[in-house]
């Protein structure tokens, strides 16, 4: 007879014996100052349970290698219990919502393995950026089975297993060290000013295939190293692209091209992209949907000189991810409400956010006969620490005087960040704004110099070698 759901969730909180006490004194300073205590304090079991890794706790760099390896261990478990559990499932979406999670889970072992490889030279801002990956991988998972109450009710017990505490401390742990520079020789391989294609998408037959999912797969078959450069000529292509789950690959580059949903106004959300590429630039692209139009899931990502157009939320998500010299473009909602931007970040160490700078928020053609009985905001939070910040932006008259609006009564509102700097039009006078704890107008330029290119994504170490022009400051 196959194992219950709670037969599965009492083994795996047994695998994981009580503390006896050795490495106690040593931990105990790092972990009194954690996000969560008592499962920073479960590093010391792992330890003392597992010989090959007892190591000397002599210094903090000692005790993270041993906090990565615990939390490596305990997502290695969660990933045997989620695939356990996903076979357990009664419905068609309850087993692709336990697919989606065992491929989230497997990136975040992925993320870790990369923090823990000893020959890899990167800095603190990669780990931390694996890091926040990781966690925003588990947020991603849990909303999967909203639609699936009793599901729901075992899920926190079941998938994060503690992995997610563990990593909320690391990312704790990790903040404010420094790496080596020279991680920058770890980059991909980016393409010359002129690549050649590696394959040719046309759909009158003059190139290799005539859909881009056909080239897609094409390149997963593919050996070697190198970029790999898929032209696709001008024409509407009606497909579902997917590379991985979404964008996932290291190094994405799009020029060029427009992803657009078309499932309309009236269908509440309906992606047109969701990247989580690290490292990834979008230059000259068009982003075309309504609610939810632009999903920025995790990692760093840039955008230049891009279109985004959408109503509701319609830039969302929890990557590092700068918009410089874009259009931003909002349209008529069913609703009477938009919103710009939903920021979800979770844990207020991640190095995540939303930073929109020297770009264009003005009415889509739809938007500007009825303008006045919409109300269009530049943000509101999706979760607790929420960070967006517009910088030098042209703000047309759409936006309300109020500029953000709450998610949900107060939720939040103490603890996100959100800040103006230096805009521009209409829709710019900051003296009507929210008077939340967690908004302000940046006036120091310090403070608003952490969102630009060269200190919030590291964009000079990566950036030049992509062709794409870019700002590094103001």
């Amino acid at each position: 007879m196959a194992p219950s759901i709670i037969t599965l969730i009492v083994a795996l909180f047994a695998s994981f014996p009580a503390i006896s006490g050795f490495y106690s004194a040593a931990i105990k300073p790092w972990c009194s100052q954690a996000p969560f205590p008592l499962a920073c304090e479960s590093v010391e079991q792992f330890l003392e349970h597992n010989p090959i890794n007892i190591l000397p706790i002599i210094g903090k760099s000692d005790f993270f290698k041993a906090s990565l390896q615990f939390a490596l261990d305990s997502a290695m478990h969660a990933k045997v219990y989620t695939y356990s559990l996903g076979m357990l499932s009664r419905n068609a979406k309850e087993k692709a919502a336990w697919s989606d999670c065992l491929e989230l889970l497997e990136d975040t072992i992925v993320k870790i393995n990369m923090t823990l490889d000893p020959s890899a030279k990167c800095l603190s801002d990669d780990i931390q950026t694996w890091l926040s990956t990781a966690l925003t991988n588990f947020e991603t998972c849990k909303s999967g089975f909203f639609d699936f109450a009793e599901t729901n009710n075992v899920l926190p017990l079941i998938v994060s297993s503690n992995v997610a505490e563990l990593i909320s401390n690391l990312l704790y742990l990790n903040k404010g060290s420094y790496g080596d520079p020279s991680c920058k020789a770890r980059l991909p391989t980016w393409v010359p000013p002129s690549p050649q294609p590696n394959i040719v998408v046309a759909q009158d037959g003059s190139g290799n295939y005539m859909t881009v999912n056909e080239a897609i797969a094409d390149a997963g078959n593919r050996t070697g190293n190198g970029r790999y450069v898929i032209y696709v000529k001008q024409g509407t292509y009606e497909e579902n692209v997917d590379i991985g789950t979404a964008v996932v690959g290291d190094g994405f580059i799009a020029r060029g091209i427009t992803f657009r949903n078309t499932a309309g106004p009236e269908n509440y959300q309906a992606v047109a992209l969701r990247s989580g590429s690290d490292l990834s630039v979008f230059y000259q692209c068009s982003f075309e949907g309504y609610q939810d139009t632009l999903y920025v899931h995790s990692q760093r990502q840039f955008y230049r000189e891009c279109d985004i157009y959408g109503t509701v939320d319609f830039i969302f998500g929890n990557a590092a991810v700068v918009f410089q010299n874009c259009n931003i473009y909002a349209r008529n909602p069913p609703s009477k409400t938009n919103a710009l931007t939903a920021q979800g970040r979770t844990d207020s160490n991640q190095n995540t956010g939303i930073s929109i700078h020297n770009c264009r928020v003005m009415a889509a053609s739809d938007l500007k006969p009825v303008q006045s009985s919409v109300r269009t905001y530049m943000g509101r939070p999706w979760q607790k620490y929420s960070r967006t910040v517009f910088m030098k932006t042209f703000l047309d008259g759409l936006i309300d005087p109020t500029g953000w609006m709450p998610w949900s009564g107060d939720f939040a509102l103490d603890t996100l960040y959100y800040g103006e700097y230096q805009n521009t039009g209409p829709g710019s006078s900051t003296s009507g704004r929210v008077t939340w704890k967690g908004y302000r107008v940046i006036t120091n330029s310090t403070e608003a110099s952490e969102f630009t290119v060269a200190n919030f994504i590291n964009g000079n170490y990566w950036l030049p070698a992509t062709n794409v022009p870019f700002t590094s400051g103001f």
